[in-house]
């Protein structure tokens, strides 16, 4: 029954022994990206950033994966396997736009409240959704939080809270073997949007403490 529904799904069944249960079936792996994503508000606006990593399964399908989407002028998302949403709230928010000839609020595209403006806002299973100062996600996350929780202050600057998201991010890539390469950063703000990448020489470098060997 379990093969028959992952034959009709276009889906090839693991074969139980031989060879082929050893050999990583790629072509048939979901392509997952947003490894590591982070938001942070400032006073004006909010920083978002991630790694440029897209695994399929145990794979490196892409080493320069823009993670970053924007959904209208000022509002942007970043998940994993988002770009089908996004592309579906981005054609109602280009409706929304023209029947109200106004540019949407943040709390039109997460059916929040009216008094969030510039804001971060973090989507959970069975549609809840939080605001929040700053926001991280994804499997690279679970390396940092202790750190990003140690290090954040409210009332930080753009330029604090761009080192913020660059420090957090070099550290998750450092630990976690699915993110990694370039770190994407943007700064959305009601002047604009500023877009700003990191190359291998210039994402910030820390020691990782090790045991000495015996």
């Amino acid at each position: 029954m379990v093969a028959t529904l992952l034959a009709a799904r276009g889906v090839k069944p693991t074969p139980a022994s031989g060879p082929e249960a050893f050999t990583p079936d790629w072509e048939n792996q979901e392509v997952f990206t947003g490894t590591t994503i982070i938001a942070v508000q400032f006073d004006g606006g909010v920083v978002l950033g991630a790694d440029s990593r897209t695994t399929t399964g145990s794979y490196i399908a892409s080493q320069v994966t823009d993670k970053l989407t924007s959904i209208h002028d000022h509002i942007f998302c970043s998940a994993p396997d988002t770009q089908g949403v996004a592309d579906a709230v981005t054609y109602q928010l280009g409706f929304h736009s023209i029947e109200l000839n106004e540019p949407p609020l943040v709390h039109i595209a997460a059916s929040l409240f009216k008094e969030t403006r510039a804001s971060v806002l973090s989507a959970y299973v069975l549609s809840m959704m939080v605001r929040l100062s700053f926001a991280i996600g994804r499997f690279g996350s679970s390396y940092i939080y202790d750190c990003v929780d140690a290090t954040y202050w409210k009332g930080m600057t753009k330029e604090e809270c761009l080192q913020f998201t660059a420090n957090a991010l070099a550290l998750a890539m450092e630990q976690d073997g699915s993110s990694g390469e370039v770190i994407c950063l943007a700064t959305i703000a009601e002047s604009g949007v500023e877009w700003q990448v990191l190359l291998v020489d210039q994402i910030p470098k820390f020691a990782i403490a090790t045991l000495p060997l015996p």
